[in-house]
């Protein structure tokens, strides 16, 4: 008699669990979607910085230790 019982609330508890599941893991997906969103922002904050220095280095006439002159120009040193 006590088998029939415990099989109509073994469901209950299992959906239960299951949705407790379900919750915290779109929580950790919210939390994982939200840190991607401030990794893409910071590479695009990165690439942009990186974009900026270049026009300045080109509006300077100069390239920085380690690069080529921009192109069109030569270096005088290397004559």
């Amino acid at each position: 008699m006590g088998l029939p019982l415990a099989g109509v609330m073994t469901p209950s508890l299992v959906q239960d669990e299951l949705d407790r599941r379900i919750a915290e893991l779109k929580s950790v997906e919210n939390w994982l979607n939200m840190n991607l969103n401030v990794l893409r922002m910071t590479i695009q904050g990165l690439e942009m910085q990186k974009a900026g220095l270049a026009a300045m280095q080109n509006a300077a006439g100069g390239a920085s230790p380690g690069t080529s002159a921009p192109s069109g120009r030569e270096d005088p040193s290397k004559k």
